[in-house]
């Protein structure tokens, strides 16, 4: 069915301050029964506070939220679930011990059925969305792409017919993210109404049918899709125009600095995550990662820094083997390498510090003498600030305090100001809206022209064609191929994601 008149959701005057910060001023917001709205945003616009207050994690200072027409009030999630609307976060809510069926029914308010109704019931929703999953299998065993599955029937199984998706294609491959947006164009014929949050503006161009977008924590336009564009978006986002071109400078004076021979590395808990790996880092060039989340790109990443143990392969710099050698150690070496890992605020900035203290983390010790001079690590923050555009009350301010996109900022200058010989980054722009990541493209280009070489670890196969010279692609630990990123298309690269090798993507 097409969309109707009759409003899903209507936010109206919705304001929402935390201490002197206005993250929502008086926000207008509405999408009808049987809609995709995508909801767009900078960094910090207030799209994910808005959300939050949808869901009921957070309750608005003023303004109000109808649904169905009735104006409702939201004091927390079960109030949402009740009023049948379900949220998928980007990190997934899920028990990996338990199954499919064990997580879709934990925490519903209804009389639990038998297990054959149940499972009646659960397939019986699958088949009216196009979903495929099975009840019995265990969260640890499933991909990436069935666990998203999951969370879609949990709020399905609770009668949710307002769902909102928080960067749902963030970890999937082009196949998987085709299948998912078929499901979702199913649900909204079948009378939902669906709200998206992603910064992938062809997404947005090709499933939406409405987009409204927030900037500085104000909604400032809605706009139809079939009546938009890219550059049109992006104007709106961030308030002038931007290009939407990344400069791809041809490699010069390349050559191998860093070989990865035969590498083995173990998960935590003592399963395979790198199978053998051999693969060439070269000098002036930027070497993509392409591969479903959990295929080894973590694990790869930290065996280059000295973080996990390799069990056996080498990793030499300049002929020299840095295999089991600390991250002290390797410093030392002159590697100078930076690392900027998945978890910003796990192992790669300390959230209670702000950011003069997280730029001495990398620093201090090079300091001479007793006393630590503080002064060249607050003019590095302040001028990182300004470089990168970064949003915060102050440089002494707690990271944690700043949005997600704006730690990322945060933790890659620091790395790139290190002045590395090779700059690893890991889903360097993963939460950063369209200008912040392209301000990102145009740094790892300018340490490439240095004679960087850099290795990135992307999600968005779009991104890593056109910024990529060649695309490592992983597949549960082991390399499935190695390409030109200038001549292989996102359709061969997302084969070699899913298992295929390399000669049979050829052919």
């Amino acid at each position: 069915m097409a969309a109707t008149t009759e409003y899903a959701i209507e936010c109206r005057k919705i304001t929402k301050r935390f201490g002197s910060v206005v993250a929502n001023d008086q926000i207008d917001l509405d999408v009808r029964y049987g809609e995709i709205l995508a909801l767009l945003g900078e960094n910090g616009s207030g799209k994910t506070t808005l959300m939050n207050m949808l869901s009921g994690i957070y309750h608005p200072d003023s303004g109000s939220i109808s649904i169905g027409g009735q104006e409702v009030t939201i004091n927390s999630p079960l109030d949402a679930m009740r009023l049948g609307i379900g949220m998928i976060h980007q990190h997934f809510k899920l028990v990996d011990v338990f199954s499919a069926m064990d997580n879709i029914v934990l925490g519903s308010q209804e009389k639990r059925l038998s297990p054959k109704a149940l499972r009646e019931r659960v397939l019986g929703i699958c088949q009216s969305v196009g979903l495929e999953i099975d009840p019995d299998k265990k969260i640890y065993d499933m991909s990436v792409s069935e666990k998203q599955t999951v969370e879609i029937l949990k709020v399905l199984y609770r009668s949710a017919r307002i769902l909102i998706l928080d960067e749902p294609t963030a970890v999937l491959t082009p196949q998987e993210t085709e299948k998912l947006f078929a499901i979702l164009r199913r649900m909204r014929e079948q009378g939902c109404a669906i709200i998206i949050i992603t910064h992938k503006l062809q997404e947005v161009l090709e499933l939406s049918d409405r987009v409204t977008i927030l900037w500085k924590g104000r909604s400032i336009d809605t706009v139809a899709t079939a009546e938009s564009d890219q550059r049109k978006l992006t104007e709106l986002m961030v308030g002038r125009p931007v290009s939407l071109r990344i400069n791809r400078p041809e490699p010069e004076n390349v050559s191998t600095v860093m070989r990865i021979e035969s590498l083995f590395v173990n998960k935590p808990d003592g399963a395979p995550a790198l199978g053998g790996i051999s693969a060439e880092v070269r000098t002036g060039e930027i070497l993509g990662v392409a591969g479903v989340a959990g295929s080894g790109q973590k694990e790869l990443c930290e065996a280059i820094a000295g973080l996990v143990p390799v069990q056996s392969g080498q990793i030499l710099f300049n002929g020299e083997n840095i295999v089991g050698k600390t991250p002290a150690q390797i410093i030392d070496l002159g590697i100078h390498m930076g690392f900027v890992p998945e978890d910003r605020l796990g192992m790669g900035l300390v959230a209670s510090m702000g950011m003069v203290d997280n730029m001495l983390l990398k620093s201090y010790r090079t300091s001479k003498g007793v006393c630590i001079d503080r002064k060249p690590a607050r003019a590095l923050a302040e001028s990182l600030v300004q470089k990168l555009e970064i949003v915060t009350p102050g440089v002494d301010t707690p990271v944690r305090l700043m949005s997600g996109g704006n730690v990322q900022k945060v933790l890659l200058g620091r790395e790139i100001e290190s002045n590395p010989s090779v700059l690893v980054t890991a889903y360097p722009v993963r939460g950063l809206d369209i200008n912040s990541s392209y301000v990102v493209y145009d740094l790892l280009n300018e340490q490439k022209k240095r004679g960087v070489a850099v290795v990135f670890v992307g999600e968005d196969l779009d991104v890593l064609l056109e910024l990529s010279d060649r695309i490592l692609v992983l597949c549960h630990g082991r390399i499935t191929g190695v390409v030109d990123a200038r001549t292989a298309t996102k359709e061969q690269i997302g084969l070699l994601m899913t298992g295929a090798d390399s000669q049979e993507v050829a052919s």
